[in-house]
Order: structure tokens, then C-alpha cells, then sequence
């Protein structure tokens, strides 16, 4: 069988609109980054989950191996093709309706390729809330928010993107369908298959639909910014915040001095409500009790945080509007480092306790093996997750740094992370980017199960080749 009798079986299945073989196909074939640049045999967009079936029959029938993509908007080449122009590019993006809304089960099912900002939406106009939230919410989708398990600025509330899905609809790599959207809580039937996939970066299947878990609106939310010294206050700040509002403390986010001043220097339009702090936190309450209760209880903290001398300043949003562009602060991080240039990034994870060693020892090593370089350190303190990147020295050559050393400075960091018991991906996934590290870092047993499940539903290697395992 050859590539043109496939394209001639696709174009039957979806019509010749869906099949997309000529013409700019970068926004497919090119990651967000602009690091990742590949060339699909084909773009084919399928617009309902048995079209997504046929489609995988077909491939694996000329055995073609098959790339699903969301919103493309990750960050370790795990959406996008290799160079070799054999493989299918799988877009989602017309899989996107609301499919139900269980008001009094606090669950809604919708379409893989929805807009996680219209998932929220949806939420919203039901009276509802989705608790999933981060910087690409805009264009990412809720079936690429899932195959990668994404994190975001919830995490300390509400977990990851896993915990907040109860069911998934998925197409195998043979085409068969798993109907498993359920709005349960409680199912204990066997091996969650759920949670087999969630994460899988489309390497064991196709997500095709989810049911996730909502939550009532909050009464009031607050959010707030507040310098410190040291990351041992930004730790401290957390461990006051906890303990004085609990289950309410939904957001706590730290940025190093040298990411905000790039927000300064590429965003100047952004206001700055307090001045540069060697640490800026990003704390974010909500409450039920309504909105004078909640300010007093987040207005006691931060005096008393004062008091305690682990802030020198807060500035507390006075309105939404206030609170948009505090986290609008936060969001610009990764723009303004991609205004600056190409830089190595890092999404790790060390446990809170071990974030200010971590921190300092890091910073040191990689001074000295490369001097001049920048640290851009920011992040979901409260969840252990911090996004430790590294800039080329001010003036350097953005793309002759990485070449020269991203091996060495992925050495310096990703062993120290182990050291502390941390992990190389803590939200982004594996994808083609961190594989190597996967095979280095990743114990022999654990390598192995991972190996025996994807043999076992993908068999002859056609979902997602090359990433992950």
C-alpha cells in the first residue's frame, strides 16, 4: 500500500477540505517555540470522534504512524511531526463542543479540541467553575491539557489537570473506541484506564472527549503581591498562608528579579505595583464567606507577614481588573523570554522544603561553568514546580549559547534536581525534547512497564514514534 492510496482513503473519509497535503502547514508542523519544525505527509482534521476512528483505521492498515496534536502549544516537541513527510499530523482542533453540562454533579463532557478558555467559559455560564488555568489557555485545548497531565496555577487547590477529570472517551490505536466518559467519583472496577492515558502524550491513544470535575463559583477571590528577600521568606509566606487560610490559598507563585525586569524591558505598557524585590510573590485567596470576610482574613496575613519581617511590601487588587493584570505580571514571563531570545528551559519539580538549597547551590554551578548567564527562575512555589530557565549572557548569540551549552547546563540542573528527589517534568510532559533524559534518569523497572504498556495498545509503534519511551 502506498502514501497516495492512504491520502485517496482519507480524502474519501473526511472530503479533500480535511486533508491538507499542500500549501503553509507551519502552524501544524512547527512548535510554539519555533524549535520543533517537521513535515507531515498530511494535515487531516477529522470533526467527530468516529471520523477520529476511521482515520486511525486507516492509518494503521497502510501502517502510517499518526501524530495527534491540540492547540500546539507545548513545550518538549511532543505535537508536531519529524522531518520525514510519512506521518499523519492529527489535528482535533473541529472536535470542539460541550457535550452535557450535570449542573447537580458538578461534571461536564466536552470535546477534546476545545479551547481550555472556552472550557472555563462554559463553566461560567452555568454558574460553575473549571479549575484548570494557565498561560496558553487561549489557544491550548482540554485533549492536549490531558495527554499531558498540564499543571498550571491551581495546582495547590485543585491538582493537576488529572485530578480533575472523572472519564475520557479514547480512539486505540487500531481504531476501536473506549467509551469511558463517566461522571463518577467512585469506580472501582479494575485498572483505571482513566489515568493509563492522562499523561500518555498520545503515545497509547487518542483522546477524543472528557468528563470533567467542576466546582461552585467562590463568593470572593483576592489576590495580592509581595516582595521578599530570600526564597526561605517566599517558603516562610507559603507556610503562613496555609496556615491561616487552608483549603482557600488557590494560587502562590514566585518570580526571580531578572523575570519580571524582562517583562519590564519587552512589555513596557504592563503596570508594576510594587517595586523590584529580589522575589515577588503572587498569592491568589478564594473564599465562600463572601467578600468582606475573605479580604479581612487575606489583609491579616500579609500584617502579619509584615510583622514577621518575611515581606517588605504588599499591593492587594482592588478590583478584577487589578487582579488581571497582577497575573498578566506572571503570564508575561515566557513572552518576554521569547522576545529575548532562545533560552534552555527547565520545568522541575523538588519538594518546597528543598526549593531555597536547591536554588542556591544551582545558581552557583551554573555561574561558574558559564559566566554572565542569566537565570530567569519563576514559578508554582506552592506546588514544587518551578520553571528554572536559563538566558544566554546579556549580548551573547541566543542560538550558538544552546548549541554550546544546553547538554552541560541540563547536567548541572537535572542532577541536582535528582538529588533532591525532584523530577526533570513536572507539567510540560516528556515529548521528543526530555526522551534522552527518561533513558538516563528513569529507573530500569519503571522504563520497563512503560515499555510492556505500549507494546501491549500500540503494538507496532503508530501513535506519537519517538516520544516518551
Amino acid at each position: 500500500m502506498t502514501s497516495a492510496a492512504l491520502l485517496d482513503e482519507l480524502r474519501t473519509l473526511l472530503g479533500p477540505a480535511q486533508v491538507l497535503c499542500e500549501g503553509d502547514l507551519s502552524a501544524w508542523e512547527r512548535d510554539w517555540r519555533k524549535r520543533w519544525h517537521g513535515r507531515a505527509l498530511a494535515v487531516v482534521r477529522p470533526g467527530s470522534t468516529e471520523e477520529v476512528a476511521q482515520v486511525l483505521q486507516a492509518c494503521a492498515r497502510h501502517g502510517i504512524s499518526v501524530v495527534p496534536q491540540g492547540g500546539n502549544t507545548g513545550l518538549v516537541g511532543g505535537g508536531v511531526p519529524d522531518d520525514s513527510g510519512t506521518q499523519v499530523l492529527l489535528s482535533l482542533a473541529r472536535l470542539n463542543r460541550v457535550r452535557s453540562i450535570d449542573r447537580a454533579n458538578l461534571t461536564m463532557t466536552v470535546d477534546a479540541g476545545m479551547v481550555l478558555q472556552s472550557v472555563q467559559q462554559a463553566a461560567a455560564d452555568a454558574g460553575l467553575l473549571f479549575a484548570l488555568s494557565l498561560a496558553a489557555e487561549g489557544s491550548c485545548t482540554i485533549g492536549g491539557n490531558l495527554a499531558t497531565n498540564a499543571g498550571g496555577t491551581q495546582v495547590l487547590r485543585y491538582g493537576n489537570a488529572r485530578e480533575l477529570c472523572l472519564g475520557l472517551e479514547v480512539v486505540t490505536a487500531q481504531g476501536e473506541v473506549w467509551h469511558g466518559l463517566t461522571g463518577l467519583r467512585k469506580d472501582n472496577t479494575g485498572y483505571d484506564l482513566r489515568d493509563l492515558f492522562i499523561g500518555s502524550e498520545g503515545t497509547l491513544g487518542v483522546i477524543t472527549a472528557a468528563t470533567l470535575k467542576l466546582y461552585p463559583q467562590p463568593a470572593a477571590s483576592l489576590t495580592a503581591l509581595a516582595r521578599c528577600e530570600t526564597l526561605d521568606d517566599c517558603v516562610a509566606l507559603l507556610g503562613l498562608a496555609q496556615a491561616r487560610l487552608g483549603a482557600g490559598l488557590t494560587g502562590f507563585e514566585v518570580m526571580n528579579q531578572f523575570s519580571l525586569s524582562l517583562v519590564r524591558r519587552h512589555f513596557t505598557q504592563l503596570a508594576h505595583p510594587l517595586p523590584p524585590a529580589p522575589w515577588t510573590v503572587l498569592l491568589e485567596y478564594a473564599d465562600a464567606d463572601g467578600v468582606d470576610p475573605a479580604r479581612s482574613r487575606f489583609e491579616a496575613l500579609l500584617e502579619a507577614a509584615l510583622a514577621q519581617g518575611v515581606i517588605g511590601d504588599a499591593a492587594v487588587a482592588e478590583s478584577l481588573a487589578q487582579s488581571a493584570a497582577m497575573w498578566h505580571l506572571r503570564e508575561a514571563i515566557p513572552l518576554a523570554q521569547s522576545e529575548e531570545g532562545l533560552n534552555v528551559k527547565h520545568d522541575i519539580s523538588v519538594p518546597v522544603s528543598a526549593i531555597p538549597t536547591f536554588c542556591e547551590r544551582t545558581d552557583a554551578a551554573l555561574r561558574a561553568a558559564v559566566p554572565g548567564v542569566r537565570l530567569v527562575n519563576f514559578g508554582h512555589l506552592g506546588d514544587g514546580n518551578l520553571h528554572y530557565n536559563v538566558q544566554c549572557p546579556e549580548g551573547g548569540e541566543a542560538s550558538q549559547f544552546l548549541a554550546t551549552h544546553e547538554p552541560a547546563i541540563n547536567a548541572i540542573v537535572y542532577d541536582a534536581v535528582q538529588a533532591c528527589g525532584g523530577s526533570f517534568s513536572a507539567e510540560h510532559g516528556v515529548g521528543a525534547l526530555k526522551r534522552h533524559e527518561m533513558e538516563q534518569r528513569k529507573s530500569p523497572v519503571a522504563l520497563g512497564l512503560m515499555r510492556a504498556i505500549k507494546q501491549a495498545l500500540d503494538p507496532h509503534g503508530l501513535l506519537n514514534p519517538g516520544r516518551v519511551v
